[in-house]
């Protein structure tokens, strides 16, 4: 299997990390409208792609590949890395 194949083969849409994201987030997460520090680009959570989830998350652009947000979760603590979001907008419900 080549390298091309390995990651499609383990990559996954954003919306497998609904769980762990509500472990943070207490509102819809993956509805949250995220900017890409990297290319500037405008998506939904739930649109990025996910790698991991194990022990956490890697959610990257799916238009450049920057690693906008990354998640840890030890048990006892939750690791939460948004330096690859501009900005991270989340509606909450009325």
């Amino acid at each position: 299997m080549n390298e091309a194949d390995l990651e499609s083969a383990i990559r996954l849409d954003g919306n497998v990390a609904a769980g762990i994201l509500a472990e943070v987030f207490r509102c819809e997460s993956t509805s949250a409208t995220t900017v890409c520090s990297g290319c500037g680009a405008v998506a939904q959570m739930g649109s990025l792609l996910a790698y991991g989830l194990d022990m956490g998350a890697v959610l990257r652009c799916p238009h450049c590949d920057t690693a906008i947000l990354r998640l840890g979760a030890t048990g006892e603590a939750l690791w939460v890395d948004l330096r690859g979001a501009v900005s991270v907008r989340f509606v909450l419900s009325s």
